[in-house]
């Protein structure tokens, strides 16, 4: 992609509306625009990571072995009145009628619309386990939005249903999914505690809140260290895991604490996910029954299981940013590597800078090519504040020692005369096969 033709409206200040990093890096870096209050607009800079988020979900979801389906956001009030939740629900749900005047709301959740399809198509224990999740739009109609896109209105959401026969099923289904989020953030570059949270009137102790640990986090949560080495990793003894000590500021009781001082820690979190066993609380009343192996009538046994995606968007800035701008890990950046054209006017230069732009597409890199008519400490503040992993900057010293310049943007560290064989291995690392 050529910068010179891109739709990226960066700004040099910073906005006066933005209280946190990520809403304020967002902004500058031409990622989101404000449509009204907690609604915003993706641009194609934001586009690309919040399509770059959803497909890692996308494919731990799909491992995890769940089906993806795509919901309506405007729903018929009937299934929320069947279901009780239509008047306890609150001010956060948008309720609007169609032109016959009939009840509809703009989908919070949908809990309701999922457990209709449940007992419509699952009728017998042979059709269990199973799990269906969507990525989707969805509205709250927050009092006071706030921080960007962390607490909007209008919102991008994966949220995912198991069905199962009995507790003990359902108990399976929620390790599993547990598993699949672990993995998740550790491909998305992130550190997230499973916190145990209450689980409200329905008992028992099958509900995880996933906070991604940042300075600037919302939460301040204690977790046993041991944690820690588990997120560094993409296999999870998840017995393990949940057995692990992890609790927020309201939940952790400090005089009761099963962990010895040297191994609790505590930081400051940002709640990205939630993972919940329901059991028959949606089923039973909208009557999602199947008949066991010995003929019985029984009701299903869910679970819940969500991600804020356009959250984590924000979530990964607030987790991973510096003095000078965004810091994305390898695997949600909206672009590969960065190419620096740092004398646009001398012909020769660009001619070159020109042939490396197609050769880097070659090699399966997805580019962010800087052809524009502008001074080297421009680009470089450009760069610096949409965060791409990988910086090449190519002027006259590299037309004519035909060696490269390669700036790696976590560390900041500035490699000189990398060949071109180093600067392929550098930016691909272990992953270097190319596309067909």
């Amino acid at each position: 992609m050529r910068l010179s033709r891109y739709f990226l409206p960066t700004i040099k200040e910073n906005p006066s509306e933005a209280q946190v990093v990520s809403h304020r890096l967002m902004l500058r870096s031409g990622m989101i625009l404000q449509s009204s209050a907690g609604i915003y607009s993706w641009l194609p800079l934001g586009t690309r990571v919040l399509k770059n988020v959803e497909r890692i979900i996308r494919q731990e979801q799909n491992r995890a072995g769940a089906y993806e389906v795509i919901m309506p956001t405007i729903q018929s009030a009937d299934l929320w009145m069947e279901s009780g939740r239509y008047n306890a629900y609150g001010d956060e749900m948008l309720r609007i009628k169609d032109r016959q005047e009939r009840d509809m709301l703009y989908s919070p959740t949908a809990e309701e619309v999922v457990t209709d399809i449940g007992r419509k198509f699952m009728k017998s224990y042979r059709d269990l386990p199973q799990m269906l999740y969507q990525i989707n739009w969805k509205f709250r109609d927050e009092i006071r939005p706030r921080f960007g896109v962390m607490r909007g209105r209008e919102f991008l959401m994966k949220d995912c249903y198991s069905f199962d026969l009995n507790f003990e099923d359902a108990q399976k289904s929620y390790r599993t999914m547990m598993e699949a989020y672990m993995r998740t953030f550790t491909r998305l570059g992130l550190k997230a505690v499973p916190v145990r949270a209450s689980s409200g009137p329905i008992g028992g102790d099958m509900s995880h809140e996933f906070q991604i640990l940042a300075n600037t986090g919302e939460s301040l949560i204690y977790y046993d260290a041991d944690l820690e080495k588990l997120m560094e990793t993409e296999t999870f003894d998840i017995e393990h895991l949940m057995g692990l000590y992890a609790a927020d500021e309201e939940m952790h009781d400090a005089k009761n604490c099963p962990v010895p001082q040297d191994r609790l820690k505590s930081k400051r979190g940002i709640e990205v996910g939630h993972v919940f066993y329901l059991g028959t609380k949606y089923s039973d009343p909208l009557k999602a029954h199947i008949i066991d192996k010995g003929g019985q009538n029984i009701t299903v046994h869910m679970g819940c299981y969500g991600i804020g995606v356009s959250r984590l968007v924000a979530a990964i800035i607030e987790a991973s940013h510096d003095d000078v701008g965004i810091v994305w890990p390898a695997s949600v950046a909206p672009f590969d590597v960065a190419l620096l054209n740092l004398k646009p006017d001398d012909e020769k230069c660009t001619k070159a800078s020109d042939d490396l732009y197609l050769k880097l597409q070659q090699h399966c890199l997805d580019v962010l090519y800087d052809d524009r008519s502008e001074r080297s400490g421009v680009k470089f503040a450009t760069h610096d504040l949409i965060g791409l992993p990988w910086q090449i900057r190519f002027g006259s010293r590299s037309l004519e020692s035909n060696t490269y310049e390669l700036k790696n943007r976590r560390t900041g560290e500035v490699l000189e005369n990398v060949s071109w064989d180093n600067l392929i291995d550098a930016i691909k690392g272990p992953h270097k096969s190319c596309c067909s």
